[in-house]
């Protein structure tokens, strides 16, 4: 049986592959396949993401402005990675704005050794 990281790692191959493979058959996001992607395979998390005041395709703009490293106008795996990335941290820093500094059920200590409180940090 295949854990939930698994399972999310797949998905994040398979979302990728869905959307590049469009037209022109490719193994890149271009900007609109990114947005479509994002806007319809994570349309909640998108919405929870997005600065307060930003209009989400202005969102998605700056993202795909920052993974697109080459400048080449569409993104390879490794930068769409790297978007996901923004995103999540995006999320991440989101979450402590909505719930308080730390009232989500963990405390960071901020250093590489803190523990989320599931049972697998250095300290249990």
């Amino acid at each position: 049986m295949k854990t939930d990281l698994e399972l999310a790692l797949e998905c994040l191959i398979n979302n990728y592959h869905q959307y590049a493979l469009r037209r022109p058959l490719d193994d890149y996001l271009s900007k609109t396949e990114f947005s479509m992607l994002l806007k319809e395979s994570a349309k909640p998390f998108l919405h929870d993401t997005t600065p307060p005041g930003m209009p989400v395709d202005e969102y998605i703009s700056k993202l795909f402005a920052k993974a697109d490293g080459n400048h080449d106008g569409r993104l390879k795996f490794t930068e769409y990675l790297t978007t996901l990335c923004l995103v999540v941290i995006d999320a991440h820093n989101r979450s402590h704005e909505h719930h308080g500094s730390h009232g989500h059920g963990h405390e960071h200590d901020h250093g590489h050794d803190h523990d989320h409180g599931h049972g697998h940090g250095p300290n249990k």
